[in-house]
């Protein structure tokens, strides 16, 4: 029988098996969740997968068997430029080609466009899904504030689209679950149908054993009852059995009180490192004298931010002196520490003046 467990960011219960929860089981998620009194709407479900990757991909199928019997159905997806390049491959592995675009971060002014954005998203077709992210938006850092939600969830719900929502590192963004999953919550409470793929891996340290999940919420039950049916015919296709190691682990933590305390206060640390890391970094950078302004570096949030560097900085910055960032300028902030922290702010500083 499936271990069933409510997860204490106030989203469905694992379980270990391809079954689906229904909502009869996670009754909290029915009640009222978090501090701003958002009350869910709707019929929940929920899928265990292994991973997040794993989350995105059936929630891409679903989409994908959803629309198929849908005349209406135009089938453009739109993603965060810029975002996780391998976000395009799953959906289109899933059968989806029609992958495109929307504004969301500015060189210029180092964060979100907002303007832009809605510019892009009031173009798109009805029943057009767009793929946000609840927090800590890979790869800038950069977050949509509680009004630009509330405007982008306005917009959605006028044009009839279709919101994908991204929440990979649980928690790992403001060291505080509830405030990760507000994003959720809101849309919920306005009575939006959508899709949230979420990972339990970065947050419980399960690296070796990869926790996801799919949350589905939809208004109408029997429609509800058809995903779930087809839910299960997809991951049997697909995995057939997600890995139950990783599940009791997060089954057992978040099944007990006193581990939820104990668990929310190793994330907050954690978060709480990685912030006092990008305070000294940026405070290096200050000292050495590094060109433009690197307030961003503490503006921005979770475990990787954005730091401005072109390609050819990076390039200079692998090939030169083995520090490693993606070629967008992504650097990982966790990996930094007190015995590297003085090297890397030395080697952007170098990057960012030498000659190349």
């Amino acid at each position: 029988m499936a271990t069933q467990v409510v997860i204490s960011l106030c989203l469905p219960m694992f379980t270990p098996r391809q079954e689906v929860p229904r909502k009869d089981f996670c009754p909290p998620l029915r009640k009222t969740q978090t501090p701003g009194r958002l009350t869910w709407q709707g019929e929940v479900l929920g899928v265990q997968t292994p991973g997040f990757t794993a989350a995105v991909r059936l929630g891409a199928e679903l989409l994908r068997n959803w629309y198929d019997h849908c005349a209406a159905w135009c089938g453009p997806v739109y993603l965060s430029s810029p975002c996780d390049d391998s976000l395009a491959g799953i959906f289109q592995a899933a059968g989806i080609q029609d992958i495109r675009e929307y504004y969301y971060w500015d060189d210029q002014q180092r964060g979100v466009c907002l303007d832009k954005l809605l510019e892009d998203l009031e173009k798109a077709p009805e029943r057009s899904v767009v793929v946000l992210s609840a927090s800590a938006h890979y790869p800038t850092g950069a977050d949509l504030s509680h009004n630009q939600w509330a405007v982008i969830t306005e917009l959605i719900m006028r044009r009839r689209l279709f919101p994908f929502l991204l929440l990979p590192p649980q928690a790992l963004c403001y060291g505080n679950v509830e405030r990760a999953a507000w994003p959720v919550h809101y849309c919920a409470s306005q009575g939006m149908e959508l899709l949230c793929a979420q990972s339990f891996s970065h947050c419980f340290g399960l690296y070796g054993e990869a926790v996801g999940h799919l949350l589905c919420v939809l208004k109408q039950n029997s429609l509800l009852l058809s995903v779930q049916s087809q839910a299960a015919t997809i991951v049997k296709s697909l995995w057939a059995q997600p890995s139950a190691g990783g599940a009791n682990i997060v089954a057992t933590v978040l099944s007990n009180p006193a581990h939820v305390v104990e668990w929310k206060e190793e994330v907050k640390h954690i978060v709480e490192r990685c912030m006092l890391i990008r305070e000294l970094l940026r405070e290096r950078l200050r000292l050495l004298g590094a060109p433009g302004c690197w307030d961003r570096l503490t503006q921005q949030s979770g475990l990787y931010c954005n730091t401005g560097l072109n390609e050819d900085q990076v390039e200079f910055l692998s090939q030169r002196r083995h520090v490693y960032l993606l070629p967008s300028g992504c650097l990982n902030v966790s990996a930094i520490n007190g015995r590297n922290l003085d090297y890397i702010a030395e080697s952007i500083h170098r990057a960012l003046t030498t000659s190349l």
